[in-house]
């Protein structure tokens, strides 16, 4: 059974958070926690704490939590916010600040 966590609107950008969602993707939990620990990323930030509530999800429903890894990290893209930045003799140019969906999913090792 796969317990679920999803932080949305996240405000990074979804290039750089996939960086670390490919790093821990099939990893056991712990050693992800670890590895999140000591990443210098700032979307590890936000990963360890959907991962903490991935684990708290499946300690409600009575699962082992030593035989858990991620099965499922990805992101998604979510809107993306528009402001603009005022440039010489009266123009304007686009900023574009992104958000992301972090998914992650826990299943046990059979």
């Amino acid at each position: 059974m796969a317990y679920k966590a999803i932080h949305r609107f996240a405000r990074i950008a979804p290039r750089k958070a996939r960086l670390i969602a490919d790093m821990i993707r099939g990893n056991k939990i712990d050693e992800a926690v670890i590895a999140l620990e000591f990443s210098k990323k700032r979307a590890a930030w936000y990963f360890k704490a959907v991962l903490k509530s991935a684990i708290a999800n499946a300690e409600e429903m009575d699962a082992n939590v030593h035989d858990l890894y991620i099965s499922e990290s990805r992101v998604d893209e979510g809107p993306t916010m528009k402001r603009w930045r005022p440039k010489d003799r009266g123009r304007a140019h686009p900023i574009l600040k992104r958000t992301s969906h972090l998914i992650l999913s826990l299943d046990e090792k059979n």
